[in-house]
């Protein structure tokens, strides 16, 4: 199969590149550029992967995911609130209280996974305990105590879609986080040499592009196979599984060929290894994949 994308896909791409690198508030220009369009209908699974992969390049601490999934949702099960942030809270723990939800002090609506069902809960329903998550990112937690019911959209149509907005994302983190290892092996001398030069390192750095480019396939098929309406249940945990699998060396090698400035909260390549490790562990590591594929055969 051919998983190229097409030139608006690629022209998409980018557009989100370029303000990604020159805006310090990218979110209103994203939004104002027509990256975030009004119309949820406007772009498919492959447009909004597309943006998503440059998203995670920058590690963008932006609500594009959520507020975009929860948009299409809306616009297919109910009704669309155009221009708003979104946010949606996929798991649930023992005690009722929901896991930590992204973008949740600036949404002005969340939809809620509970029991099967999924429910829209406006913000000022609910009371938010508030967090900053390693990216900059907000975030917080609150507890379920009831929304409206959205007919017809089921847990599985918001989690198998975040899913692969997720992969997506860690493609983009992996791609980035290998591009400036690789750099830095080039430039780095140790013992009058380039360490790039050691076998070591050399072994690690041409394990983590083909950890990439397995990470990059798997995302690739199990958009298309979304995009084109297709059974995508065990393409997605297959994608998932490599997320995360992969995504975790690729991570550690990237802070080990570093070394020292690898383990440095201040250095940039700290923000893709907290960044990769954050997308690894989202909706289940690899042994939860792993366990729905074996379900899935």
């Amino acid at each position: 199969m051919d998983f190229t994308l097409t030139e608006a896909q690629r022209e998409l791409a980018a557009l989100t590149r370029k303000i990604l690198d020159s805006s310090d508030h990218p979110w209103p220009d994203l939004v104002k550029s027509g990256v975030v369009p009004e119309d949820p209908a406007e772009f498919g699974v492959l447009e909004h992967c597309a943006v998503q992969v440059e998203l995670g390049r920058a590690v963008a601490a932006v609500p594009y995911l959520p507020t975009m999934l929860a948009q299409q949702a809306l616009a297919q099960f109910d009704t669309p609130r155009p221009g708003a942030v979104l946010s949606v809270a996929l798991a649930e723990d023992q005690n009722g209280a929901k896991t930590t939800v992204p973008f949740a002090t600036t949404a002005s609506a969340f939809l809620v996974v509970h029991d099967d069902q999924v429910f829209l809960v406006e913000a000022g329903d609910l009371d938010i305990s508030a967090q900053e998550l390693v990216d900059g990112s907000d975030a917080g937690t609150f507890e379920f105590t009831g929304g409206r019911l959205i007919e017809g959209l089921t847990p599985d149509w918001l989690i198998t879609r975040y899913t692969v907005g997720l992969c997506a994302f860690q493609l983009g983190v992996t791609e980035r986080a290998l591009e400036l290892t690789a750099e830095y092996a080039r430039t780095r001398v140790q013992f009058d040499r380039l360490i790039g030069s050691f076998q070591a390192v050399a072994q690690r750095l041409a394990d983590a592009y083909i950890d990439v480019a397995a990470i990059r396939l798997t995302l690739w098929q199990a958009a298309w196979r979304l995009s084109e309406g297709l059974d995508a249940a065990a393409e997605v945990a297959t994608a998932k599984f490599w997320a995360a699998d992969a995504g975790h060396r690729v991570a550690h090698t990237a802070v080990h060929v570093h070394g020292g400035t690898g383990i440095d909260m201040s250095h940039e390549v700290h923000r893709y290894f907290t960044a990769a490790k954050r997308a690894e562990f989202e909706l289940g590591g690899a042994t939860a994949q792993l366990l729905k594929l074996s379900a899935a055969w």
